[in-house]
């Protein structure tokens, strides 16, 4: 591990304080990557010191997305491990040019909830709709929370594990009734299997006279 990212680390581990803070955090470096575990409940008031703290000013949020550990087998450093939805926030401190990765877990894997980060970054605001739209991450205190991937009238969360491949509905314009319709999915799931073909069995050979053998 490099020096700055051994000062930041330390940094993080002073500012965001033990397990008995507002802050509590886990912190740990994966792949010259620092990670920071924040508990559910904990989650806007570490945001918010990771924003504002003069030693880390970690003012723009790059990036938000959810993600789906079933079958994982756990995650290592995670406060809960064995919960299934989690989102991972990337940000960048423009004024010290660090960047951290935040993740937190969603505590009821049946109804994944965790509190909006759009009041710490506005820009938060249509990567939390992406999350709600592909997982199924609600977001409590989100201003317009609805889908900005798939239509409207779609039918679960795509990128979920369980979520089938071929998805449950498909659409189609009725040219009777002038108008996009919605009907169960007609693909018959197969298996394909890469068929491998050698020479002798598809090319004819070409004698000197020009004869096929």
């Amino acid at each position: 591990m490099s020096a700055k990212l051994d000062a930041l680390k330390a940094s993080l581990e002073a500012i965001l304080g033990d397990a008995g803070s507002r802050t509590a955090s886990k912190i740990h470096v994966d792949k010259e990557q620092l990670i920071v575990e924040v508990k559910a409940a904990n989650l806007i008031a570490a945001m918010t010191t990771l924003r504002d703290h003069v030693a880390l000013n970690f003012s723009q949020l790059i990036d938000a997305c959810g993600m789906d550990y079933a079958e994982f087998g756990g995650v290592e450093e995670s406060f809960s491990p064995g919960l299934r939805f989690a989102v991972v926030y990337q940000l960048l401190s423009i004024e010290h040019n660090f960047r951290v990765r935040v993740r937190t877990f969603a505590t009821n894997d049946d109804f994944p909830l965790l509190d909006s980060v759009i009041g710490v970054w506005a820009s938060a605001n249509w990567y939390e709709r992406e999350a709600f739209d592909l997982y199924g991450i609600i977001f409590n205190g989100h201003p317009d929370l609805r889908r900005i991937l798939t239509d409207y009238g779609f039918v679960g969360h795509p990128f979920r594990k369980d979520f089938p491949v071929y998805g449950t509905v498909e659409m189609r314009y009725d040219p009777e009734q002038k108008r996009v319709v919605y009907q169960p999915v007609t693909i018959e799931p197969r298996e394909i299997v890469p068929r491998v073909i050698r020479e002798e069995h598809y090319a004819h050979k070409v004698t000197g006279n020009g004869e096929r053998k």
